[in-house]
């Protein structure tokens, strides 16, 4: 092996660029050759390119977003943009591929080995939905990203005696929701996996009015439902006046956590090494704190299930 690829696709997610790096340097440190792949799979079927050396990726690790962008492809979900892709790769020289990315982008990378062609998948998502894996890179730095606006919207809660509905990403998983309304202290969170109650959200409401509190959170993930369908459909809301807060993108961005950055950094490491050693067709998952390897199709076979710890401290804690 000489020469290695690395792409980036799916949607963003803080570390990207800490992994890009990682990626590279791991590589030109044992003697390799690095090629970044702009645009995911749709640059790859165009050719589109770069060199990477150790001074392309200098100054990114603190950067969101990723150099190489991303972008998602319906032709290489066909089998005649598979074999394209492979033509590709084979026109350019490439001997093996790291992709970061989420679901999509590991099933990417699984195709690809299944036709021969030796791969690495990294976790990059900020839903922390892969299974195999107990983090995602990018998914503490979206954490901390909702935490600092709901604390701000605290503020205003508190002064003007209203409960806030704030909706944040997670459209099959709730563990960003759940992470966030612990850290925020919200009176109650809504995620795909538990199904939904609203005269038990309705009561809850009540019971913290009646132990005194003048203003309340709640934590909707957006598969459950939109923030302001919430709102609509409130029964009773305790007498708070209600307002409605949509986070949406800016979950995605802003700079990597040193949680993140380090995350990254170990994984993309560990991705080289993992194809130096002759391993191909498996991701880099951090378990208890070490990097290991499992193979893709983990990523979409297992379920990842949510700690009902965290559900039950949440309420413990919110009373």
């Amino acid at each position: 092996m000489k020469r290695i690829g690395v792409l980036t696709s799916g949607g963003d997610a803080p570390g990207m660029n800490a992994a890009i790096r990682a990626v590279t340097r791991s590589a030109i440190y044992e003697g390799l050759e690095v090629v970044g792949i702009k645009r995911g799979f749709e640059g790859l079927l165009e050719g589109d390119v770069i060199p990477l050396m150790s001074r392309t990726v200098g100054g990114i690790i603190h950067r969101g977003g990723t150099i190489l962008r991303t972008a998602r492809s319906e032709r290489f979900k066909r089998p005649e943009g598979l074999l394209e892709a492979l033509n590709r790769l084979k026109e350019l020289f490439i001997d093996a591929l790291v992709l970061i990315g989420g679901e999509g982008t590991l099933k990417g990378a699984w195709t690809l080995y299944e036709k021969g062609f030796p791969t690495v998948g990294i976790p990059c998502t900020i839903d922390n939905d892969i299974a195999g894996t107990d983090i995602t890179v990018g998914f503490d730095t979206a954490v901390n990203t909702a935490l600092d606006a709901i604390r701000k919207l605290r503020d205003t809660a508190s002064s003007h005696d209203r409960l806030f509905i704030v909706e944040v990403m997670g459209r099959e998983a709730g563990f960003l929701a759940a992470d966030v309304a612990l850290a925020s202290g919200a009176e109650y969170v809504l995620i795909p996996e538990i199904p939904f109650d609203l005269d038990k959200l309705c009561q809850r409401l009540r019971y913290a009015r009646r132990q005194g509190k003048t203003h309340s959170l709640i934590i909707v993930a957006e598969g459950v439902m939109g923030a302001p369908d919430l709102a609509a459909r409130l029964k009773d809301t305790a007498g708070y006046e209600a307002r409605v807060t949509v986070l949406g993108h800016i979950q995605r961005g802003g700079s990597p956590t040193a949680a993140d950055a380090i995350l990254a950094s170990k994984m993309g490491a560990c991705a080289v090494e993992t194809l130096l050693e002759g391993k191909s067709g498996v991701m880099v998952c951090c378990q208890n704190g070490h990097m290991v390897t499992r193979p893709l199709p983990v990523a979409w076979e297992e379920e990842k299930i949510l700690s009902d710890e965290v559900l039950s401290l949440m309420e413990m804690l919110s009373i």
